[in-house]
């Protein structure tokens, strides 16, 4: 009897192992140097007269100054989409093969969504810079120099977690208006 209840014990914590791996988002190849950060993701969408949504998982990204790549998997690790910037084109591929594009990642999550998204100063705030050509206000630093708020685009913008020079570890975002309110949350993987 006690060999059975260890064998089960032993089988659900080699599944458990096993799920944990799979869950882990995967690297997006590519040549050449790039920015790249692997990680977690929560969204938490409360429009004016609608349900809440909210969604979370794993994302890998990686920029390499021209063409931003980034993947969004469920919990379990699979892909469900990638999401291509490109000089004037977003493309959003999902893993059913369906497309959709517009002419900046912010419209089109706002096509997908219904509701802004800030794909393109994301591109910024995950290295702990500001999105250029864009009014900053309430900007705050901390004793090493590093950014950890800001506002900017609407978006009430909080980085903490600094463990390396490629910028924080943890990013949250926080929007409401005549909408709704809105929030990101995206952990990073240490390297």
């Amino acid at each position: 009897m006690i060999k059975v209840r260890i064998g089960r014990v032993l089988s659900a914590l080699g599944l458990l192992v096993l799920l944990t791996a799979c869950a882990a988002p995967v690297r997006i190849g590519g040549q050449g140097p790039a920015f790249e950060r692997i990680g977690r993701f929560a969204v938490n969408l409360q429009p004016v007269a609608q349900p809440p949504y909210a969604a979370q998982g794993g994302f890998s990204w990686r920029d390499d100054g021209r063409v931003l790549l980034l993947d969004l998997s469920n919990p379990l690790g699979s892909v469900l989409a990638r999401i291509r910037v490109d000089a004037g084109v977003s493309l959003l591929e999902r893993a059913d093969g369906s497309q959709e594009s517009a002419s900046s990642p912010d419209a089109l999550l706002a096509q997908v969504w219904g509701h802004p998204m800030p794909v393109s100063g994301l591109r910024y705030w995950i290295r702990g810079l500001t999105e250029p050509g864009q009014a900053v206000s309430d900007a705050q630093y901390d004793a090493q120099g590093r950014l950890t708020a800001v506002r900017q685009n609407g978006w009430d913008v909080r980085l903490s977690a600094y463990e390396d020079d490629q910028g924080p570890l943890r990013v949250r975002l926080f929007r409401q208006d005549d909408q709704g309110q809105w929030r990101l949350q995206l952990v990073m993987d240490r390297s």
